[in-house]
């Protein structure tokens, strides 16, 4: 696994007629991983990687709620046949949409967190946290501001949750068949 900050570093990079926010000016991966560490150590190179943390947990608990419910409230209306695999495709399509929704605000934050500008002390020079970021953010932004790329956050995590949990369901079918 690679580090965050790296990672958020080098996709945030941009033209500096288009720039917003911070730049850091990494020639690439080694360059960013070498300068990150010679300035900052090891846990440089992990800094806001802890607030990912939430967004993990609020990820995976409302996956699996709303599968679990979602399955059952489609198995109650009996459009399908019981058992069919549309019911946990129905089921693994609500659980995306709402797991898109749970973890942006999460998302955004650690983008921020990940790129903000580092002062002499090793920490942000713009949030202290994960909450004091989401704070900032929707006091200064707004509510919405905290659903930026909400769109492409569903575009990336749609369609992973929708087939692990199809997958996941149809082999314990067989599994307990």
């Amino acid at each position: 696994m690679g580090s965050p900050v790296v990672k958020t570093h080098l996709q945030a990079q941009s033209a500096s007629e288009i720039a917003v926010g911070h730049q850091y000016q990494h020639q690439g991966m080694f360059h960013a991983l070498s300068g990150i560490h010679k300035e900052h150590g090891v846990l440089g190179l992990w800094r806001g990687a802890i607030s990912s943390v939430p967004r993990v947990m609020v990820g995976s608990s409302t996956q699996l709620f709303t599968f679990s419910f979602s399955k059952q409230f489609f198995n109650n209306l009996e459009i399908f046949p019981k058992d069919s695999w549309l019911i946990a495709l129905c089921a693994g399509m609500t659980s995306s949409f709402v797991v898109a929704i749970a973890m942006t605000p999460f998302d955004v934050a650690s983008t921020r967190l990940y790129n903000q500008p580092i002062g002499p002390d090793g920490q942000g020079m713009m949030y202290k946290g994960l909450l004091d970021c989401l704070a900032q953010i929707i006091r200064t932004e707004g509510f919405w501001g905290a659903y930026k790329g909400v769109g492409a956050s569903y575009f990336r995590i749609g369609p992973h949750t929708i087939l692990s949990l199809l997958f996941w369901d149809q082999i314990r079918q067989v599994n307990f068949r």
